[in-house]
């Protein structure tokens, strides 16, 4: 696993039981040419967010990150992904199903389960979509203000095939503040197809 840059995670992180695919995702990440920069917090429970979103290759790297390491990351999804067997995978692999067109109550579902949760990492992509976005959804921003946990910044660099680990940000009065200095710490990395 030392091939991709995998370190032994903390001891507050919410982890998978360990199974046999863990070495097999490492495996593909390392084939594949991927490594892992950075270290996850020792904390409970928090928001990761993951930019630059641009290919539906982003999920796979990140889900093979996920399993390789043994972290356990609650992600939403729309609900269409979660249909047929698709669904009954993402469901196992974390996958909450929500309707996006209809996202009234998503934050306070959300704030729920953190409040009922000794410990959840909520994973969630600020763009909403794979194309370029001149605006990020402010869900995320929401869901941490009002769960009282930070924001854990997750980026996808292609040109490096790197998938790095920011440091902790805290979120604060100003939500437009927040988001900008959000987007800078992504501004040097590229997606797949284009950068934030």
């Amino acid at each position: 696993m030392s091939g991709i840059g995998l370190a032994p995670l903390p001891a507050g992180v919410p982890q998978l039981a360990p199974n046999r695919r863990r070495a097999l995702c490492a495996w593909a990440l390392h084939r594949c040419g991927w490594r892992m920069a950075g270290s996850f917090p020792d904390v409970g429970k928090l928001v990761l967010i993951a930019a630059p979103h641009s290919s539906w290759w982003d999920g796979v790297w990140g889900l093979l990150l996920k399993v390789a390491l043994g972290v356990d990351i609650a992600f939403m999804g729309k609900r269409e992904l979660f249909r047929g067997p698709l669904g009954w995978l993402l469901r196992g692999l974390g996958g909450i199903p929500i309707e996006r067109s209809a996202t009234h109550g998503v934050v306070e579902q959300m704030v729920d389960r953190f409040r009922a949760s000794p410990r959840l990492w909520l994973g969630i992509a600020p763009e909403g979509t794979r194309r370029p976005v001149a605006k990020w959804r402010s869900g995320f921003w929401h869901i941490a203000r009002a769960a009282g946990v930070p924001i854990l910044p997750v980026y996808f660099d292609y040109p490096s095939r790197t998938i790095g680990i920011g440091p902790l940000f805290r979120p604060g009065e100003d939500m437009d503040a927040d988001l900008a200095a959000l987007k800078a710490f992504y501004r040097p990395y590229r997606g797949r197809h284009h950068g934030v």
